[in-house]
């Protein structure tokens, strides 16, 4: 981003360098996953988190103890979804509302949530530009999936309203069964909620204007696997195994290409990869390859996207050589 700035300098001579974000994993991490942390990394993970070879026991968590806690938290994100639609009712009694804030939900089905800023680089609404396959993928008939939604838009973004109020109008498109939610109201309490109790974390930004993206980090933590563009943090953080990348093959010049592009890919993606690992079952009913990615998700993001690995690289890159360097102006 740089370098033009200064022709000819070597990548690592260059005096403007990055850190990469993290984010604060006991503000973010869900009560059940953390007493998976403690039973099988040790009291002390707190204190380690960052340490990618100590977060490797997230391996050693066994497949029925954190199914069993990813199905209570998505009761949770359900619970939450039915009692904040009767609030609603109560108060306003409008069935329209009631429907589009996700009572038809089932608790078993795959739910991929989408929840951040409303803007028009972040395409909110490209999962639906083929309405007809989307519809396909989310009916799905014994693998339906499950899109809940959720954020603002900055008060000066009239285009980021715009599409904040047509998602909530796909959330009352019969065509889609009741299988698409809108949360309004987004704040911190409903984000957590939405972070742990999703299955799957969708971001599709138009690459490359993602700056980071630290929701994806929030979920992942808690064994909600990314699913996005390699952009921003993902462009870091995808392994191959710890998630999934949408790549769509189209003229980078051409908004309108690329945006289909990426939309079939992210519906290829759904259809091939995400909804058949997900409804995959042992004999015991566990998706046991589901959970492989679950725990690739945990093992990479904790250590490596969290804020006390970000505070220490500022002090170790940053401010101690800052601090050293007898030419800074005290």
């Amino acid at each position: 981003m740089w370098q033009s700035i200064w022709p000819g300098t070597p990548y690592d001579a260059l005096p403007v360098r990055f850190v990469t974000n993290g984010v604060h994993v006991p503000t973010w991490i869900s009560s059940e996953i953390e007493r998976l942390f403690d039973e099988y990394l040790g009291a002390d993970w707190l204190e380690r988190h960052d340490d990618p070879a100590f977060v490797e026991r997230v391996l050693e968590i066994p497949d029925e103890k954190l199914w069993s806690a990813r199905q209570t938290l998505r009761a949770f994100l359900f619970n939450f979804i039915r009692e904040r639609a009767r609030q609603r009712w109560s108060a306003q009694g409008a069935a329209s509302r009631v429907v589009a804030a996700g009572t038809m939900f089932d608790q078993h089905t795959l739910t991929i949530g989408f929840a951040r800023r409303f803007t028009s680089y972040k395409r909110p609404e490209l999962i639906f530009s083929d309405p007809d396959r989307l519809a396909r993928i989310l009916d799905g008939g014994e693998r339906p999936v499950q899109l809940v939604f959720a954020g603002k838009a900055h008060p000066a973004d009239e285009v980021g309203k715009h599409h904040l109020q047509r998602i909530y109008k796909r959330a009352l498109d019969p065509r889609y069964k009741g299988r698409v939610a809108f949360v309004d109201d987004y704040d911190l309490h409903v984000a957590h909620f939405l972070v742990q109790g999703c299955d799957v974390w969708l971001n599709n930004p138009r690459k490359p204007l993602e700056a980071s993206g630290t929701s994806g980090m929030k979920a992942a933590i808690n064994g909600t696997p990314h699913l996005s563009i390699g952009d921003g943090w993902w462009a870091e953080g995808f392994t191959g195994a710890n998630g999934w990348l949408i790549e769509g093959h189209a003229d980078p010049g051409d908004q309108g290409a690329q945006d289909w592009a990426d939309a079939q890919a992210l519906y290829k993606t759904l259809e091939e990869q995400v909804v058949p690992t997900f409804y995959e079952r042992g004999r015991d009913g566990i998706p046991h390859r589901w959970l492989e990615v679950v725990k690739q998700s945990m093992r990479t993001v904790v250590p490596r996207f969290s804020a006390r690995r970000m505070v220490k690289e500022y002090v170790r890159e940053m401010y101690l050589p800052a601090l050293k360097d007898q030419s800074v102006t005290r």
